[in-house]
């Protein structure tokens, strides 16, 4: 069996998808079912029984079933939200719990990390775990992955395997109940369709041009196929970057937009809301030299790729 926290979420949606086309069927499903804007990622999605995340930790103890590997991609992801007590009861104590489980119960482990754990970027953006402890991230959503990072680079004992996952900006399909935090290419195409134009956050950094802000875009498509890759071939455990390797403009994410929907860009500039403006990243990039060493050797989707699936395969036709 594999269990897939966050399950109705977007990449854990996804990936519970991809691993119903690879012929695995004896999923266990954990999330909070509750939320109706999220059902629709798991539709037509096999699986063996779904569980509230609340019961979860008391389920995986007690199971006497054989687990093959527990995914768990479930948490508190807006970047937003400043609660640091709800980041730690969600991010850090939960994930706390489901590791200690997998290391008592001879459980491989794949969890979710984050981009935002770089901060501002003092120090670069490389999966060298020497660095982890020095990180400094921006918002109490970034804190939390790190400090459960640090937590997990300080036990003794561990899962059989084990792999944290430095998720940069994922995009792709499932990732349409996300609100404000769904990505700008969903936006683009929101707004397009909407006014016929987008807006893009203008630069408060006079090292970045309005629209040259820099990310790392990874399609999630290639990062349920790394997924496959570590519960498959288990390589060192290790915290990993995942993320495409190559960062590229917000202009050019939306220009891309436009062109797969055959138009011509029209984009205006608007500032960057107070709220996030003095916690934003103008620039990431993974370093992926730890994961393609470590034996994975498919080609990650270049952003051309990416966005024209995404918006020609998926939104066009979900929302004509």
């Amino acid at each position: 069996m594999i269990v897939v926290t966050g399950a109705a979420g977007f990449i854990a949606s996804y990936l519970v998808g991809y691993l119903n086309k690879k012929g695995h069927n004896d999923l266990i499903l954990v999330d909070d079912f509750s939320r109706e804007d999220k059902l629709p990622n798991l539709a037509d999605i096999k699986y063996i029984q779904k569980i509230d995340r609340s019961d979860f930790p008391t389920w995986l103890k007690n199971s006497q079933d054989k687990i093959n590997m527990v995914f768990h991609l479930g948490a508190r992801t807006d970047t937003t939200e400043m609660s640091v007590e709800l980041f730690n009861e969600l991010n850090l104590n939960y994930s706390r719990e489901i590791w200690t489980i997998c290391a008592e119960k001879r459980i491989p482990l794949v969890y979710a990390s984050s981009a935002a754990t770089y901060g501002g970027g003092e120090f670069g953006y490389d999966d060298n775990h020497d660095v982890i402890p020095k990180l400094k991230p921006l918002n109490p959503y970034g804190e939390s992955k790190n400090d459960f990072d640090k937590w997990v680079l300080t036990q003794t004992k561990t899962p059989p395997f084990w792999a944290g996952l430095k998720f940069f900006n994922v995009y792709g399909p499932n990732e349409y109940h996300k609100g404000r935090m769904a990505s700008v290419i969903f936006h683009t195409f929101k707004q397009i369709k909407e006014n016929g134009k987008m807006n893009l956050f203008r630069s408060h950094n006079p090292n970045f041009s309005d629209g040259g802000q820099l990310r790392d875009f990874v399609y999630v498509k290639d990062v349920a196929s790394v997924c496959e890759y570590l519960m498959n071939e288990k390589p060192q455990s290790a915290i990993y970057n995942l993320g495409s390797g190559k960062a590229r403009t917000f202009l050019d994410l939306a220009t891309l937009t436009f062109k797969a929907l055959n138009l011509e860009p029209r984009i205006e500039f608007i500032d960057t809301p107070i709220d996030i403006r003095d916690k934003y990243q103008y620039f990431t990039e993974a370093n992926m030299s730890k994961l393609i060493q470590s034996g994975y050797s498919k080609p990650f989707h270049s952003l051309e790729e990416g966005v024209l699936d995404y918006v020609q395969n998926f939104l066009v036709p979900k929302f004509k």
